[in-house]
């Protein structure tokens, strides 16, 4: 398995499939996820916020993160969603531990908006809940100051910061406040929505890693967009990027909450039923679905042409 200080590859966010009766459908999520390996991800990020985790209660999110470690094997790293409620996030963080997880992601506590000392706290919190390392999440109501991810960065089990604000003036700062810990094995990467569009940007400020929500629904595309990335064919990068990432971005951009909707809405499109979204979030109507189809239909093209097989 791939070390947690090593990570390569894309960041895989399986999404949560739901029945017609609103249960989780663990049958199809283990069978997308074990679709998904073939494609070669760097790690497997079950129950996070493109599994919904906001909607999901902790027995819920334990029996994802299980289906999760069955499937995965030992081949990349699971690393579980753990956030919301304090209490939450502690089942979480043990039931994760429990059935095998590697790490832990740990979200935003939602709602409440506490100081850069209770953030630091709640990391403590999570990652003492467990052996499990932590990963931070850097967005919403959990924007930590340089000088927060200084002091966490203290603590071994403090493994990796994941930027979901953009900001990249406080990212080089709390890089370099990390780098004056000490530490040079913190993974870093770009949680933004829909990162490849700000990929670039983050790769030059010196975090090449990012989360791909695209590749739950598009693994062809997504693929074929990381392949130009990494091999620097920019030509190529950019055909994609053009063609599709900024077409699902401003489609994204019409109703909050569709850059888990949309994704969806996509596997929906390619003969998944995996449901819709939990409250608060909607999915999108007829005329959206029809945009995101024709948007799919033409990155499965490039990808295709940039000789990426589609399955």
């Amino acid at each position: 398995m791939t070390s947690l200080t090593e990570l390569d590859g894309i960041l895989y966010f399986p999404v949560t499939p739901f029945t017609p009766r609103g249960t989780l459908n663990i049958d199809l999520f283990t069978d997308l996820v074990a679709d998904r390996l073939t494609w070669n991800p760097g790690a497997v990020f079950p129950a996070c916020g493109t599994g919904e985790i906001h909607a999901l209660s902790s027995s819920e999110v334990g029996r994802i993160v299980q289906s999760s470690v069955d499937v995965v094997a030992g081949r990349v790293p699971v690393i579980a969603g753990a956030g919301g409620p304090l209490g939450h996030a502690l089942e979480c963080a043990r039931s994760a531990a429990d059935v095998g997880a590697d790490a832990l992601l740990v979200l935003p506590p939602y709602l409440v908006s506490g100081t850069a000392e209770g953030l630091v706290a709640y990391v403590r919190a999570i990652a003492a809940a467990s052996a499990l390392p932590v990963i931070v999440y850097h967005r919403g109501t959990a924007q930590y100051t340089p000088e927060a991810m200084r002091r966490l960065a203290e603590d071994p089990a403090v493994i990796g910061f994941k930027d979901g604000t953009g900001d990249m003036g406080v990212l080089q700062q709390i890089l370099s406040a990390v780098r004056a810990s000490g530490r040079t094995d913190l993974q870093f990467f770009n949680g933004l929505l829909t990162a490849e569009l700000t990929q670039s940007a983050f790769r030059a400020a010196g975090v090449p890693l990012y989360s791909s929500a695209a590749f739950a629904m598009a693994p062809a595309v997504a693929t074929a967009f990381y392949r130009a990335y990494r091999t620097g064919e920019e030509d190529q990068r950019r055909a994609i990027l053009d063609a599709f990432y900024l077409p699902l971005v401003a489609l994204r951009d019409q109703t909050p909450g569709f850059g888990v909707s949309l994704v969806k809405a996509g596997l929906r499109l390619r003969g998944h039923e995996v449901g819709g979204v939990r409250p608060p979030l909607t999915d999108p109507n007829e005329a959206q679905l029809a945009e995101l189809d024709r948007i799919l239909t033409v990155g499965e093209s490039l990808a295709e042409h940039a000789g990426v097989v589609l399955r």
